[in-house]
């Protein structure tokens, strides 16, 4: 067959030359239209450079991000992910009440600058993963997803960041999340330490749900040694769940121990206890669900839920019906007010300075679509941390408010033990500084290259309900300083 004549060798060179320019100059206006340069709410426009936009990866699917550079010196300190977790809900309530540099206030309209924000110190990517997530949104409408599914997308979205932003690519890379982040984040971490053009130097997961059966099985000793448990029910479950001084509280066979456990779950779960935060009272007021006669009874309708990964509470039945009948109800988490986030982040103006895409859904905390039809596939991530962990370089933090009771603390520092890492410094209190002087954090232990750290009183967010302690240990953990 003929081939067409090859152009000179000046020609190529000028016409790669141009290929590469369009491409940078390509990037350099996508991301120019990307930048905020009016966020409404806020009495005065920030000093550091902020971002919002999509990152588009496989099959139509277009992730939304915001992106905060460090307010410290944006080209050379880390570069930070966020991950909030769910699975389904929005890494925007990390940004706006944990621990972004402007909190949502009550009116719904007003921001305030946050002392405590990690972009004092590093830049900050918040990105709302998987598609169906906030303003995410797929070409197809299509959301229900997996964890493989999802740690891909999140990585070709990284992969995305950079293209935008090449000046960052080179920056220490550190990659961070709650909740149901405690899968997303280690699976994440596994496909980006193959990629050596991304510099990724440590995760960190705050109450992450890093096995269900230890999860499961210390909530149990949790509920009980927090007064949430009668001694006669104590009694039952020891008789019923545990043989030979080890207790089996997940899944068991005896259904004298699964009955025992229902009733834990419903104390927990059920009764009108904050479950993020056993001593925080439950914004909204409480909300009681039932199952009467085979039909779903729902009593003072302020806010709704989602159904937990870690609990099979409800089935899919009845939230699928739950989330038919009422469709106009926000799902949100139980004792989760997200109505200030909700009015803001669904103002036009707010919108418009957002580059929000007119196909993206109307912002909710979470979504009980992506949650209803998301595909687990993970029931623990011990395989991902040991590989992190075997690469003898990346730092690990895995760290819990004490009395959250979704992602108990207790489960969390099982985990971090049965992975035997050789021990450093054995638990001991870490010390912070606040108004009244030095304080005790926590307590953290550390091994080789992974650290297990409590935030005392803290919740499941616990920069919001600790924010100078979870900026202190944010700091040491990315600065590589003792805690």
């Amino acid at each position: 067959g003929s081939s067409s004549p090859a152009a000179p060798p000046v020609m190529q060179l000028s016409l790669l030359v141009c290929c590469f320019l369009s491409s940078l100059l390509g990037a350099d206006a996508a991301r120019d239209a990307d930048e905020i340069t009016y966020l409404p709410g806020l009495s005065k426009q920030p000093s550091f450079r902020h971002y919002s936009g999509y990152l588009s990866v496989a099959d139509g699917k277009h992730l939304h991000y915001w992106f905060v550079e460090s307010q410290n010196k944006p080209s050379s300190d880390p570069m930070v992910l966020w991950l909030n977790g769910g699975p389904g809900c929005s890494s925007l309530d990390g940004l706006l009440t944990e621990h972004g540099p402007y909190l949502i206030q009550d009116d719904g309209m007003t921001l305030q600058y946050n002392p405590y924000s990690w972009n004092k110190i590093a830049n900050m990517l918040y990105l709302e993963s998987p598609v169906g997530v906030g303003f995410s949104y797929s070409d197809d409408k299509r959301y229900a997803t997996n964890d493989t599914e999802v740690s891909m997308n999140n990585y070709l979205a990284l992969k995305e960041f950079f293209r935008l932003f090449p000046e960052f690519s080179k920056n220490e890379l550190f990659l961070t999340g709650e909740s149901y982040g405690g899968i997303y984040i280690p699976t994440l971490a596994e496909r980006v330490m193959e990629d050596t053009s991304l510099n990724l130097q440590g995760v960190a997961v705050g109450n992450g749900l890093s096995s269900y059966e230890m999860n499961d099985n210390s909530l149990v000793y949790f509920a009980y040694y927090h007064g949430l448990l009668g001694s006669k029910l104590w009694s039952s479950l020891q008789m019923f769940c545990c043989k030979n001084k080890t207790c089996n509280f997940f899944e068991s066979e005896d259904k004298n121990c699964s009955a025992m456990v229902s009733e834990v779950e419903e104390i927990v779960y059920r009764s009108g206890l904050n479950m993020y935060n056993l001593y925080a009272s439950c914004p909204g007021g409480v909300v009681i669900i039932s199952v009467d006669k085979g039909e779903l009874v729902i009593r003072d309708l302020g806010n709704s839920f989602i159904r937990h990964p870690w609990t099979q509470l409800w089935n899919q039945v009845s939230l699928r019906g739950l989330a038919n009948i009422h469709l106009s109800v926000r799902l949100d988490p139980p004792c989760t007010n997200s109505t200030s986030s909700t009015l803001y982040l669904n103002n036009p103006y707010v919108k418009t300075a957002l580059h929000i895409s007119p196909k993206a859904l109307d912002w909710v905390i979470c979504s009980s679509e992506v949650n209803l039809n998301y595909d687990r596939l993970y029931m623990d991530v011990k395989k991902q941390y040991l590989k992190l962990l075997s690469a003898l370089k990346y730092r690990v933090l895995v760290y819990n408010g004490d009395v959250d009771m979704a992602c108990n603390f207790m489960g969390d520092e099982w985990f971090v033990e049965s992975l035997h890492q050789q021990v450093e410094v054995q638990r001991r209190p870490w010390l912070y500084n606040d108004d009244d002087g030095k304080q005790v954090g926590g307590f953290v232990k550390e091994f080789d290259n992974i650290a297990f750290l409590t935030v005392k009183g803290s919740g499941h967010m616990v920069p919001s309900d600790k924010p100078i302690a979870a900026f202190t240990m944010f700091s040491r953990f990315i600065k590589r300083e003792p805690y």
